[in-house]
């Protein structure tokens, strides 16, 4: 809050402590923090609550979920799914949904990535839990991240990798997409130069 930032992401997805406390896959705990899915998914609410109590009201609490362990005895999609409600109800405004992780590569490689093929994941949890939701997995294009949207599988897209193949994704998108003056959606001063080398091509 203090460096300016306008949201707060939870990491309980990709292996990390809150997505080892949900799959029993790694809890393997006998106390009341381990058995069950009730006695799983105690810290990682307790954890949410905690972040939205110190949170301004009108700052977004998001979740990284991995909702598949993709893994035999892991976390399927209907298991994740009361963990989202129960999330929902303790003030997470938007669930990015994922998926793997628990087993490091090896549960990626047991699905085909494919262009946005973690999309019906958001697509699900937005419809059975009534959230908000963040598509992720290899969206790349600005068309297909445009086309998720309108079909609302998501409310959001995130992207990763590609923003490290290609810092200017954004200024591509949003060429591709058509909107009027597309380097206004950069800092101002790259906005300022990028305009101006339009306007000396006689086009925006």
């Amino acid at each position: 809050m203090r460096a300016g930032f306008d949201l707060i992401e939870l990491h309980g997805a990709h292996g990390y402590l809150l997505h080892a406390f949900l799959s029993p896959i790694t809890n393997q705990r006998s106390d009341a923090h381990g058995g069950d899915a009730a006695g799983r998914m105690k810290l990682p609410l307790r954890v949410a609550e905690a972040v939205r109590a110190v949170i301004p009201d009108d700052m977004p609490l998001l979740w990284r979920a991995s909702l598949e362990d993709n893994l035999p005895g892991g976390l399927t999609l209907a298991d994740s799914m009361p963990v989202m409600r129960a999330l929902k109800a303790r003030g997470v405004d938007m669930v990015d949904c994922s998926a793997g992780g628990i087993g490091l590569p090896v549960s990626m490689s047991q699905v085909p990535q494919t262009h946005g093929f973690q999309a019906p994941l958001a697509a699900k949890v937005k419809q059975e839990v009534g959230i908000p939701t963040m598509a992720v997995g290899l969206i790349t294009d600005p068309v297909l991240a445009e086309q998720i949207i309108a079909e609302g599988q998501a409310d959001a897209v995130a992207l990763a990798r590609e923003f490290i193949a290609d810092p200017a994704w954004s200024y591509r998108a949003a060429r591709a997409l058509g909107v009027g003056k597309p380097a206004d959606i950069l800092p101002p001063s790259y906005a300022f130069y990028l305009n101006r080398r339009a306007a000396a091509q006689g086009r925006h």
